[in-house]
């Protein structure tokens, strides 16, 4: 099943999304919403609201698939072959910071490039989404909580970044990240496909979701020790190598710059880097 967040004139509504069609989830303002109601696969099954050929859809109209998560937790240093290549031994256990909110846009928005930075920087990623309370899971417990899969692209200032040893500051910049287009669930995706992430129709990141050291299921037993994981809480699961400031000389995302992200069978992403006014 996919499901997705659909802006309307004055409202979102979450829709199931088909080959052909998107349907309206009635009485469902987002996905973040449908995760939060006991059975939701099934209520989202019986959808028989407005159907909307997606033929007809302005891809302005594609909201992140969750608009206001609870929690967003990034995984960094997670791709097996971009570690080895780098030289590093793989990690023990999995780094993580956070985003906000705020730093997520749909998956045609424009990224907003802030004045302040001149480091900004792609990293297309797989997200996870929790459809169920997750606290104190191990591998296969954790599995199950899963909600389904996403393209995210953790778009980073690296020059604040790497002001500090902590990288929340150049990480959750607003209106910085797209998130979707849809959301796929585990019965009909799982992690393997690959990644592709293109700057201007070059192709810079290339890599399987398979490769990650610490698999989705890992992650979220590893954050269920700390906190309680809730439905609709996003983790991206960090990238692959291939990112601008690896460069030589680094790259980085100017005015105009166009930036897609796709993963097989989860969609694509088009973005375009736009100075903030």
């Amino acid at each position: 099943m996919k499901l997705a967040t659909l802006r309307m004139d004055s409202v979102n509504v979450a829709v199931t999304v088909s080959d052909d069609y998107a349907v309206e989830i009635v009485g469902v303002s987002n996905v973040g919403a449908l995760l939060a109601k006991e059975g939701w696969m099934a209520l989202a099954a019986a959808a028989s609201g407005s159907r909307h050929p997606l033929s007809s859809i302005d891809p302005s109209r594609w909201a992140p698939v969750i608009p206001a998560p609870g929690k967003i937790l990034c995984a960094g240093l997670n791709y097996r072959n971009h570690i080895l290549e780098m030289g590093r031994e793989l990690p023990q256990y999995p780094t993580f910071f956070a985003k906000y909110p705020e730093a997520l846009i749909g998956a045609y928005d424009d990224i907003e490039l802030a004045a302040v930075s001149d480091a900004v920087d792609w990293e297309g990623e797989l997200a996870v989404v929790i459809g169920k309370p997750a606290r104190h899971l191990d591998a296969d417990a954790a599995a199950d909580v899963i909600a389904g899969y996403a393209v995210f692209n953790d778009v980073t200032m690296r020059d604040y970044q790497y002001r500090t040893l902590q990288w929340l500051q150049g990480k959750t910049f607003e209106h910085t990240s797209p998130f979707g287009p849809y959301l796929v669930t585990p019965d009909e995706w799982k992690p393997g496909p690959t990644l592709v992430t293109q700057v201007d129709d070059e192709t810079v990141q290339e890599a399987s979701t398979g490769d990650l050291v610490f698999d989705p299921a890992a992650l979220i037993a590893y954050l269920s020790e700390i906190l309680t994981l809730n439905p609709g809480d996003v983790i991206a699961t960090g990238t692959p190598g291939g990112v601008g400031h690896a460069h030589k000389p680094p790259r980085y995302l100017r005015d105009g710059t166009v930036v897609q992200t796709s993963i097989s069978g989860l969609g694509a992403q088009r973005n375009m880097a736009k100075l903030a006014k």
